[in-house]
C-alpha cells in the first residue's frame, strides 16, 4: 500500500524513509452499464484507465445476461494487462438511485429489469473483492472533478444518454442526497407537457428531451436507435438537428434551477446525447439566460473533458478512495 519515495534529511542519526501511497501496484475492475452499452476496464488507483472494453446492449437486457458476462470480461481484461493478482477493488456505475448500504439497485427507470437487484452482492462473489456502486451521473461528475485538477472545484455533471441525470460533486465527494436520488433531474416536470415517462408520470423532462425521446420523435424519419438518431444529427438532417437543439433547451431550462440552487462552478454535459453540439448548444444558450446572473457568473459549461471514458475514471478515482479510506486500511491491517 505504500512505497519508499526518497529519506529525510538526517538529525544526528539514520535517516528516516519517506513515503507515499502506492497508487500503480494495486489495480480496479471499473465498469459503466446504461440502458444500450457497457464498458469495462482496468485502472490503477491513481484514477489511469490502462485498458478497456465496449459493447453495445440490447435494450431490455438483464442482469442474468449482462452480470455473468461483466465478471468473464473483467477477468479477461486484467489476465492481457498482467494485473490478474493486483486486484483491489471493483467500481460500477449505473442509472437512477442505490441503495449504498445494501448494494440494491432501487430505481433505473430506463432499465426496469435492474430494479431490485443485489448488484454488489453478485459482483463481490465473482470477482472476490469489495464492490463500490454509485449513480452514473456522479461516476461522470466525479471524473470531470479530478479532470478540472482542483479540490475548491464544485462540478455539475450532466449525463444525457437513453435518459437524463446528473450528479454534482461538493467538497471532494458525491452527493447523493438523503435517499440517493440527488440529481435525478430527467423526473422534473415540464409544464404544459403530458408526453408519458418511463417512471410512469407525466411531462418529465426525459420523455420530452432524452435519447428515448428523440427516438421516438425521429421515428418518422426512420430512426430506430439512439445510433439512427447520433447519425442523423451528426449528419446535420435539419429535423433531427432542431429536435437536440430543443432538448438541449428544455435541459437547459431544467439546470438553470439546479445551477442557481448549487452554485457551481463547472458544468460538464456527457453521455451519447450531450456529446451532440447542437444539443448543448441549445443546454448552454438556454442555461445561462435562465440561470440567477450572479450564479452565471464565470460558470464554465462545456462537453465532458474525458468524453465517453469519464464515468470509467470517475468509478477508478471513486475506487482509489475506498481502497486508502482508514477504515479500509484497518480492516487491511487486521486480516494480515
Amino acid at each position: 500500500m505504500v512505497r519508499t519515495v526518497g529519506h529525510d534529511a538526517s538529525s544526528g542519526g539514520r535517516r528516516a524513509q519517506l513515503l507515499e501511497a502506492d497508487r500503480t501496484s494495486r489495480v480496479a475492475v471499473v465498469a459503466w452499464l446504461g440502458a444500450s452499452h457497457i464498458s469495462v476496464g482496468v485502472a490503477d488507483l491513481a484514477g489511469a484507465v490502462l485498458t478497456e472494453h465496449t459493447e453495445r446492449l440490447p435494450l431490455g437486457h438483464t442482469p442474468s445476461d449482462v452480470l455473468p458476462w461483466l465478471v468473464d470480461t473483467a477477468r479477461k481484461l486484467l489476465t492481457e494487462a498482467g494485473r490478474g493478482g493486483d486486484l483491489a477493488a471493483v467500481g460500477l456505475a449505473v442509472p437512477g438511485q442505490i441503495d449504498q448500504a445494501t448494494g440494491i439497485s432501487i430505481m433505473p427507470s430506463t432499465m426496469t429489469a435492474w430494479r431490485d437487484q443485489p448488484l454488489r452482492d453478485a459482483l463481490a462473489d465473482g470477482l472476490g473483492v469489495e464492490v463500490l456502486l454509485e449513480n452514473d451521473a456522479n461516476a461522470l461528475a466525479y471524473g470531470e472533478y479530478l479532470a478540472a485538477g482542483s479540490r475548491q472545484s464544485t462540478v455539475l455533471g450532466v449525463a444525457v444518454g437513453t435518459g437524463i441525470g446528473a450528479g454534482v460533486v461538493i467538497g471532494g465527494q458525491p452527493h447523493r442526497g438523503a435517499t440517493g436520488c440527488a440529481g435525478e433531474i430527467g423526473h422534473i416536470r415540464i409544464e404544459d407537457h403530458d408526453e408519458r415517462c418511463s417512471c410512469g408520470r407525466r411531462g418529465c423532462v426525459a420523455a420530452l428531451a432524452s435519447g428515448k425521446a428523440l427516438i421516438r420523435q425521429l421515428r418518422g424519419d426512420g430512426a430506430r436507435s439512439l445510433p439512427d438518431v447520433i447519425r442523423r444529427v451528426e449528419s446535420g438532417a435539419p429535423h433531427a438537428v432542431a429536435l437536440a437543439t430543443d432538448a438541449g433547451r428544455l435541459v437547459g431550462t431544467v439546470l438553470a434551477t439546479v445551477v442557481t440552487i448549487l452554485n457551481p462552478n463547472v458544468v460538464r454535459v456527457g453521455g451519447e446525447i450531450g456529446a451532440l453540439a447542437p444539443f448543448r448548444a441549445g443546454l448552454a444558450e438556454t442555461l445561462t439566460q435562465q440561470a440567477h446572473e450572479v450564479a452565471a457568473q464565470g460558470l464554465d459549461v462545456g462537453p465532458a473533458v474525458l468524453g465517453e471514458r469519464a464515468p470509467l475514471v470517475g468509478m477508478a478515482g471513486l475506487a482509489a478512495e475506498a481502497v486508502f479510506a482508514p477504515a479500509a486500511i484497518d480492516r487491511l491491517a487486521a486480516r494480515t
